[in-house]
């Protein structure tokens, strides 16, 4: 009886702490990025691509821990449309979706050679300007604030046009 209670209480813990899925894996990431952009471009923002997916707990832990840090909210809403892109190449989804995250992958320069999240980083043309390895933005078994903020606020439009 005592092992039931614990298992159950287990998993009552593990739904409690379970990360909030931010990836719309039903849209196109072509036509997201197109919609960040020309809403950057009316806000004189830059773009902040979020790349990776509802299947890597290293990015849900990122979204989780930009939202619930009020600093950091505030410097990505003032400065970036910010956006979830979702990547999933694998063929099983269909021959269709694996060549739009290829194409989606060539048009931001191929960021999945730094792990995920990646982070990718347009002007308000949809240049790609920077390309952010999360790694370096890492402390331990989540993020570290000074860090976040210190690639955040280099890669504002102010910083960069100023």
């Amino acid at each position: 009886m005592i092992s039931i209670v614990g298992a159950l209480f287990a998993l009552t813990m593990q739904a409690q702490t379970a990360l909030k899925k931010v990836y719309d894996e039903s849209i196109n990431p072509m036509e997201q990025i197109d919609q960040a952009l020309v809403k950057a471009k009316s806000e004189g923002k830059f773009v902040i691509c979020q790349v990776g997916g509802n299947w890597c707990p290293w990015c849900l832990r990122f979204a989780d821990f930009i939202t619930k840090d009020a600093t950091i909210s505030q410097v990505v809403d003032e400065n970036f449309v910010y956006i979830h892109v979702n990547y999933n190449p694998r063929k099983s989804e269909g021959e269709e979706k694996a060549l739009l995250a290829k194409k989606m992958m060539e048009r931001l320069n191929n960021p999945a050679r730094f792990g995920f999240p990646v982070f990718v980083v347009l002007d308000d043309a949809g240049k790609v300007m920077h390309i952010q390895d999360s790694s370096f933005l890492e402390e331990g078994q989540g993020y570290d604030q000074k860090k976040v903020l210190r690639f955040f606020k280099n890669w504002t439009p102010k910083a960069v046009k100023p």
